[in-house]
């Protein structure tokens, strides 16, 4: 504007109204309340259909969970801004056209009964979860009228496995030992410790062998036909598992310093498969100078066969007379099925079984460079039995360790068989695998062998890898150490389930022990390396101290735990006049002829 200058402008505004809409002092909303707000209200809401806020409160109320917004200040105000109904809906119905008739039971296309809820057939609840639940549906069916529930339990009456596990019976084991009060623990090996060790050693070196093998038999590798099978016999011959100390043989070496360490492959395969062990074992440990045997006491669990050892739901023991209602766990003491009666089953099948497949012949045998240690014949009136002993040495020495370290192992071989291609002979462990009834408790989930072994050997297989991991390994072990060619294990089952006294074979099955290790994922540097690491805490404790020392290795029963005990040199001697014992006559019974 012309003759207005700026300042004048900015004057003339400063006294005119700010600039925006008018402001009215009259008060258009007049009677509504000022509603405070929480940071938790959602704002822009113009209706709840779902009651989310009404139930959510009353659900935290119910669980004991506080509900967040009550707490707030201003939360709850919403409801001075409730709608008011202005018509009675009460006059208003739902039409529905289907039958008034309703049934508690009905089929479905599936063919699937539906019931309600948890409780009784045809009883509605309330909280449950689900309504309604389809039988059948979430399920999958095995075999004819039975259904096994996705979440691990039986359905149909049956029991879930997994659902109110402190009402399971309790495994409380007993040692393989008993504890006395003059033992010092010494030291204590958890599974975890044991798994992480490691040592690499050589495949070892043959020092001498004695005794003789008989050719094995290759009919019994042919399947048999269904329902001509081979009977187990009960065979009576004399073979021995001398132990350690008391091997005259290993006495000889021990004298000419062969080595350092020594022990049979029976002790050293529990020992270097201790990890996968799950019952109560012991190994007696003597140091005689600068000399450490690896020895057996006289009723000792090393020699037994277990069976489903490794099962996640493994044999129970019987009822104890006076035992409490919480360690009842339903087993006869008659019962032929419990961990005990397993064990001495499994180990005279074996016994027998190794003996039976083999072909005896004077003339044609395998004679190793000296006669069978432990045989007089003056005293003995059973033959022998098939078996030879290689004793190996293997170096067990470190880069820093000033002298070597060896260890010598007596091996044992079953039997002998020709090469198809070479001619040569190949060296041969025979063992037995056992099924007692793949319906009783304990099985492991094992499949029908006689139906299932010519068509699933596989699963069969896979199957007793599982649930005799422990067993399979220490076979495997001591194949390895005797540098045997191949495993020969047999596949043997009770003629009646509720019979142990009587055996059929169902089947051989050949394998590289190597082979086979890989397969169980079994290491041997792992097994080297639990021990060198007990040898080394036994030298340890001796260095300075002078005279013969014993000691005690012991696995917990109920724990993956091994403790090494300091015993008295008199210990277990009042009970076989020394550790071990010069001859022992494995017994064949209960198989007839």
């Amino acid at each position: 504007m012309p003759g207005i200058s700026l300042a004048d402008t900015v004057a003339q505004l400063s006294l005119d109204d700010e600039w925006g809409p008018e402001i009215t002092t009259s008060t258009t909303l007049g009677g509504v309340p000022y509603a405070p707000y929480s940071k938790g209200d959602k704002l822009g809401r113009m209706a709840d259909w779902t009651q989310e806020g009404k139930e959510g409160r009353d659900r935290g109320q119910r669980y004991g969970r506080g509900y967040r917004d009550q707490q707030v200040f201003g939360a709850g105000t919403s409801s001075l801004f409730a709608v008011q109904l202005a018509e009675d809906e009460s006059s208003f119905s739902v039409v529905d056209n289907t039958r008034a008739s309703a049934k508690t039971r009905g089929f479905t296309r599936g063919g699937g009964t539906v019931f309600r809820g948890r409780g009784q057939r045809g009883a509605p609840q309330r909280g449950g979860r689900g309504a309604f639940q389809r039988a059948g549906q979430g399920q999958q069916r095995q075999g004819q009228g039975q259904y096994y529930d996705q979440r691990g339990g039986r359905g149909r009456g049956g029991r879930r496995f997994g659902w109110r596990d402190y009402d399971k019976p309790q495994r409380n084991r007993d040692s393989s030992v008993t504890i006395r009060p003059g033992w010092t623990m010494k030291e204590e090996i958890d599974f975890n410790r044991l798994t992480k060790l490691n040592l690499g050693t050589s495949e070892g070196e043959d020092l001498d062998d004695y005794g003789f093998l008989y050719y094995y038999d290759r009919s019994y590798d042919k399947p048999p036909v269904k329902g001509a099978e081979r009977k187990l016999q009960s065979l009576d011959r004399a073979a021995y598992n001398v132990t350690t100390s008391q091997d005259p043989v290993i006495q000889q070496m021990a004298k000419d310093d062969e080595a350092t360490i020594f022990a049979t492959s029976d002790i050293l395969s529990m020992l270097m498969c201790s990890t996968r062990s799950v019952y109560s074992w012991d190994i007696v440990i003597l140091k005689q100078g600068n000399k450490i045997f690896l020895d057996k006491r006289l009723d000792n669990t090393i020699d037994l066969v277990t069976v489903n050892e490794n099962a996640a739901d493994a044999p129970l023991e019987a009822d104890a007379p006076n035992a409490p209602g919480g360690a009842q766990t339903g087993v006869k003491p008659d019962s032929i099925n419990t961990p005990g009666n397993l064990a001495m089953e499994a180990t005279m099948i074996n016994h027998n079984f190794a003996l039976q497949v083999v072909q005896e012949s004077q003339s044609a045998k395998l004679d190793m460079a000296h006669s069978n240690p432990f045989y007089v014949a003056s005293e003995e009136t059973d033959p022998l039995a098939s078996k030879a002993y290689k004793y190996r040495r293997f170096d067990l020495s470190l880069e820093t360790d000033e002298d070597a370290l060896n260890l010598v192992v007596r091996t044992e071989l079953d039997a002998v068989v020709k090469n198809n291609i070479s001619g040569d002979d190949q060296y041969l462990i025979v063992k037995a695998l056992n099924e007692f009834d793949h319906k009783a408790q304990g099985s492991g989930g094992a499949l029908d062998w006689r139906t299932k072994l010519a068509s699933q050997r596989g699963a069969v297989v896979a199957t007793e890898m599982k649930n005799n991991s422990c067993k399979l390994a220490r076979w495997t072990t001591q194949a390895i150490l005797a540098k045997a060619d191949q495993m020969k294990l047999g596949f043997v089952s009770r003629t009646s389930p509720k019979s142990s006294q009587s055996h059929v074979i169902l089947g051989v099955m050949g394998y590289k022990p190597r082979e086979f290790a890989t397969q169980m994922n079994l290491s041997l540097s792992n097994g080297w390396g639990i021990v060198r690491t007990i040898v080394d805490l036994v030298r340890g404790m001796t260095d300075d101290e002078e005279g013969d020392k014993k000691y005690v290795l012991v696995k917990d029963p109920n724990k993956p735990v091994v403790r090494l005990y300091d015993v008295p040199l008199s210990t277990f001697e009042e009970e076989d006049d020394g550790v071990g014992t010069m001859t022992t006559d494995v017994v064949a019974e209960g198989d007839d002829e």
